[in-house]
């Protein structure tokens, strides 16, 4: 089963940019989207279609905003929308599609851009880890890929003295992130991938990407009970439909 994760920085915008051409050769079993910013009637979803992917969308209620996807060529036993916590749906985050065995979630988790939403990211954060305790106990088999706006060390970013008081690499922000993965998770990239400068987001500025000054902060956590089934895990830099790449992971059943 090949997974991948994307924050795509507006789905209607990627889509422009050959999404689509480049999904088809991913041979991608399920694709989590992040940032869709869109509405499913905004977005053409034929050329989806055309593809054989199924697929589910939760928008955020404010327009242009936010908001998750799963895209799959496996159809789902259940998709849930959301997780009946009004203030995370009501900015499009959670979205989760059940199979047979594993439960595949797409998460958008929110940045802290300043004081008032760095507040609101450590609510998040406090009510999504005990909203996932729970759900393990009903879907134990669980991935949770998606952006997580956060560097868990110091090799998943560029420069982690300067960005030290920064949203994302703030030792609260790692420390919880680090307390996520240990409740029952890997990170399945880097479970398989020791080396540093590897990173899935880069700034607009500087140009950050080129010279590859960027921050990991996507991720394909696995739970721990499909540790053997991990075969591959991956970074795809080399898609640019967004200032976001893809994250991958493959799993054998």
């Amino acid at each position: 089963m090949k997974i991948l994760s994307y924050n795509v920085n507006g789905i209607r915008a990627a889509l422009n940019k050959g999404f689509a051409s480049w999904l088809d050769s991913t041979a991608a079993d399920v694709i989590c989207i992040q940032e869709i910013k869109a509405l499913e009637k905004q977005v053409d979803t034929a050329a989806l279609e055309a593809l054989g992917y199924h697929h589910f969308w939760f928008s955020a209620q404010k327009k242009g905003y936010s908001g998750v996807a799963i895209f799959s060529k496996i159809k789902p036993t259940n998709v849930t929308f959301g997780c009946g916590i009004e203030h995370m749906d009501f900015e499009g985050r959670i979205i989760r599609a059940d199979f047979d065995k594993v439960s595949i979630m797409s998460l958008y988790l929110p940045s802290g851009t300043n004081i008032d939403r760095l507040e609101y990211k450590f609510k998040f954060m406090a009510e999504f880890q005990e909203y996932i305790d729970l759900l393990k106990k009903e879907f134990p088999n669980l991935i949770i890929c998606g952006d997580y706006n956060i560097c868990h060390h110091a090799i998943d970013i560029h420069d982690p003295v300067r960005n030290k008081n920064v949203s994302g690499f703030l030792p609260e922000e790692r420390k919880w992130l680090d307390g996520f993965i240990t409740s029952g998770f890997i990170d399945s990239f880097r479970y398989l991938n020791p080396e540093p400068h590897h990173y899935s987001w880069w700034s607009y500025r500087s140009n950050a990407r080129n010279n590859n000054k960027g921050w990991r902060i996507d991720y394909a956590l696995v739970s721990e009970s499909l540790k053997d089934n991990i075969n591959r895990a991956y970074i795809l830099p080399e898609a640019k439909h967004s200032d976001h790449c893809p994250v991958g992971v493959e799993l054998n059943f």
